[in-house]
């Protein structure tokens, strides 16, 4: 026999088997089975604490989230609402689950980076994960790392790193192999330079793609672009990416006013472009294709070929002040205008 255990906010009401439950509506209640060993008194209404589920006095769960067999929590671990952890998972000191977060069964957090019998952690390294991440069966997360907002973990990967919103990783060590709601862009129809039009960006607004002159002959080609012609603004700066293992992840960042310009004049670069409400991936490389990227929009790039290199016009002299490299403060800033 499963029991229930009713609250308003902050799990006070007292013990009652399902049988004794009132008929008709009741006020949210907290389902514990039996053969769940409960000590918190910070569970939040709607969830459901299923059998052989251990959850130690200072956790606090919240809403509607859902704890399955076998699930450990300690005592210095909050879960957040509508959260769904599964079978055979322990959540040790130090962990947070933000809102609407999944962790696959077997999933294993660790808590030391160098255990040893008998002997205490140096120290307390707190593990994030961020609201709506997925973390798939038998993954393994080291501690002390942040999982970003939608981020995807394969079954079976390794994550010895942060890992970015959005992004899919999977392997041992896990390495980025794409991003969630991220389409791949229609390559760019070519032509005549004269013939050659801007093109938008899947529905990513602030982004477009421009296709630059090619003048060819025996000797080789040799690309080129005008200010106020190809080029939309006039650069103060420019920077090179190169050399960049594939694993490696650039950009993560928007601006508040830099404009930028980008060519990738060696091998080839994905691109994610994201205007803060729709999400786009594309790759660069051709020398004559520029990608023109205004102020506002959060740019990634990743899967550098080994003969990468990116070249990088900017509108504006390096300015930190100009940087958004945090996603939830990108959020803000796009929704306040």
């Amino acid at each position: 026999m499963a029991r229930v255990i009713t609250r308003a906010d902050h799990y006070s009401a007292p013990v009652r088997s399902a049988d004794d439950q009132p008929a008709g509506p009741s006020p949210p209640g907290v389902f514990i089975h039996e053969r769940a060993i409960v000590e918190s008194s910070d569970i939040g209404p709607g969830s459901r604490i299923w059998a052989n589920a251990h959850i130690l006095a200072g956790a606090r769960i919240g809403r509607d989230a859902n704890v399955c067999d076998g699930v450990f929590v300690e005592n210095d671990v909050i879960v957040g609402d509508s959260v769904t952890i599964k079978c055979g998972v322990q959540l040790w000191d130090g962990i947070e689950l933000e809102n609407d977060v999944f962790v696959g069964p077997n999933a294993t957090f660790t808590n030391d980076r160098m255990p040893r019998s008998k002997h205490d952690r140096t120290a307390d390294l707190r593990t994030l994960v961020k609201r709506g991440a997925s973390i798939g069966a038998n993954a393994t997360v080291l501690p002390g790392l942040v999982i970003g907002a939608d981020a995807m973990v394969g079954a079976g990967a390794v994550v010895t790193r942060d890992v970015p919103p959005f992004a899919i990783v999977v392997g041992n060590p896990a390495r980025i192999t794409g991003y969630v709601d991220a389409p791949t862009a229609a390559p760019l129809v070519t032509g005549p330079a004269e013939d050659a039009a801007p093109q938008a960006v899947g529905d990513v607004t602030g982004v477009t793609l421009i296709d630059l002159p090619v003048v060819a002959d025996l000797r080789g080609a040799l690309t080129f672009g005008e200010i106020e012609g190809q080029l939309p603004f006039t650069p103060k700066r420019f920077f090179i990416v190169h050399d960049v293992p594939s694993r490696e992840v650039r950009g993560e960042h928007a601006h508040r006013a830099l404009e930028q310009f980008l060519i990738c004049v060696s091998g080839s670069v994905n691109i994610v472009v994201d205007d803060g409400h729709n999400r786009s991936e594309l790759v660069l490389d051709r020398p004559n294709h520029g990608l023109y990227v205004r102020a506002g929009v959060w740019l990634i790039f990743y899967r550098c070929s080994a003969d990468a290199a990116l070249l990088v016009l900017a509108s504006e002299p390096y300015d930190a002040a100009d940087y958004i490299r945090d996603y939830d403060e990108y959020r803000a800033h796009v929704r306040s205008g």
